[in-house]
């Protein structure tokens, strides 16, 4: 990994048939390669002598027990080249895109902010008029006339561990059928069958927890979610109270015990496996839910409401003054095709609830003004951007994580201004490899390069 040498193929895979880099001009190329795969941006097919490079490179990964690592490189047009392999670190979350350095996570095991909130207060939710424990245990017992329930001790165990009250339904249902996956397959089977899901016992009642559905601040940090003062289910991605009882094979079903003020308490929501926010109401009551008394349209999904987010240019907003709003969270800035003049923070300044900027590298007239935004927990601006700031010493300490946005000349530096942010919060740096070496000419021959 340490040789020069090993990247040459790679490295000219990457560079053979690039016709949108003017001639005689510095060529500059960043991947990423794994043990069991890799994002190298190349058109084309993969030489033998490019695939076995980057065979040989996962090998040198699987013995150093290195799951990836990211590289860039500099070529001159006469073929002096400066190579850069950074290495993976416990404080940078992996991107999405191959070209990027990742996420720097400033503040350990933080997350944004729609992963922190906790439900607002219930104390005035009442059970739906369809909930009837009555009926629904009248109703299990005729489907499962041989079960076992679950005992009173057990019940009750469950709540204290949970530190919850469980709903009257729920308990009617462990009375007929306490479920044990392990020592009764068949019997949790079917109990399975008569309610309608893969059925929980109540040694295994867990609540959501928002953390678990956190995929990263890569993603995270644009998120952002809310609801009507009517709507059925708290915009949330975790509640104590809601109590996983079940599932369809990958989504989970539970029990709504803090429900929004247009819900009831004990409603059946289901938190999808693909979605990090929010759930969907899917029966009013668990009597509806075993009765297969189903919304036709589950409802209940975290709206995406006017103004907590917006995007300036690319096909969003004209400007920030049209993204300013008081429940403004994310706000990103692009550069629109044919580019334009950098725009101005000045209508955003002070937004009590702007935790996410994004923005594009040269899109901001003055850095500087990100010291204006007091709730500001993620930044991700170019290499330009964080150098003025840290000069300045004004990087935001608000912050919970960063990001480094490259652009084509901005490559190699990027490690650098990295840790001096990682710096400011004592966070371990990221370590590279510098390598020099010469590949030649850039070839302008793709057949030279690409095989079959």
């Amino acid at each position: 990994m340490s040789a020069f040498v090993t990247w040459e193929p790679v490295l000219r895979l990457m560079l053979t048939g690039d016709e949108r880099r003017p001639r005689g001009q510095v060529a500059r190329v960043a991947g990423r390669i794994g043990q069991h795969g890799c994002s190298l941006a190349h058109r084309g097919g993969m030489s033998a002598t490019a695939r076995s490079a980057v065979e040989d490179l996962q090998r040198a990964l699987a013995r150093g027990r290195v799951q990836e690592v990211a590289f860039r490189a500099e070529v001159r047009p006469d073929g002096r080249t400066s190579l850069a392999v950074v290495w993976p670190s416990p404080v940078v979350q992996a991107p999405v895109g191959y070209a990027d350095l990742g996420v720097l996570v400033l503040v350990e095991g933080s997350l944004p902010a729609p992963w922190l909130r906790r439900p607002d207060p219930a104390s005035g939710a009442v059970p739906a008029p369809s909930a009837d424990p009555a009926l629904l245990e009248r109703t299990l017992r005729e489907r499962l006339p041989d079960a076992v329930g679950a005992t009173r001790e057990e019940i009750d165990a469950a709540e204290a561990r949970l530190g919850v009250t469980l709903s009257e339904e729920l308990k009617a249902l462990y009375r007929v059928a306490r479920v044990d996956w392990f020592d009764d397959f068949e019997g949790a089977d079917l109990a399975g069958e008569a309610v309608g899901c893969e059925l929980s016992g109540p040694a295994d009642l867990r609540a959501v927890d928002a953390a678990e559905r956190h995929g990263g601040w890569d993603i995270g940090a644009g998120r952002a979610i809310g609801a009507g003062p009517d709507a059925a289910v708290q915009p949330l991605a975790g509640s104590p109270g809601w109590i996983g009882f079940g599932s369809n094979g990958g989504d989970e079903y539970a029990i709504d015990l803090t429900p929004g003020p247009g819900g009831h308490y004990g409603q059946v929501i289901l938190v999808g496996h693909e979605q990090s926010l929010g759930a969907e109401l899917v029966a009013d009551s668990l009597t509806d839910f075993v009765l297969g008394r189903l919304r036709e349209e589950p409802s209940g999904r975290a709206a995406q409401l006017p103004g907590i987010t917006a995007k300036v240019r690319s096909g969003g907003l004209g400007s920030v003054e049209e993204a300013a709003h008081p429940a403004l969270e994310v706000l990103t800035i692009e550069v629109p095709d044919g580019g334009g003049a950098p725009f101005a923070l000045a209508p955003v300044l002070g937004l009590p609830r702007l935790r996410t900027l994004t923005a594009a590298p040269g899109t901001l007239a003055d850095p500087l003004e990100v010291t204006g935004l007091p709730a500001l927990e993620f930044l991700a601006v170019g290499v330009r951007e964080w150098r003025l700031l840290l000069d300045a010493g004004a990087v935001p300490r608000t912050l919970k994580a960063a990001a480094v946005t490259v652009r084509d000349e901005e490559h190699l530096p990027v490690v650098d201004v990295a840790n001096e942010i990682l710096a400011l919060w004592d966070r371990p740096p990221i370590e590279q490899t510098l390598l020099e070496g010469d590949i030649g000419p850039v070839a302008t021959d793709t057949r030279a390069m690409l095989g079959p």
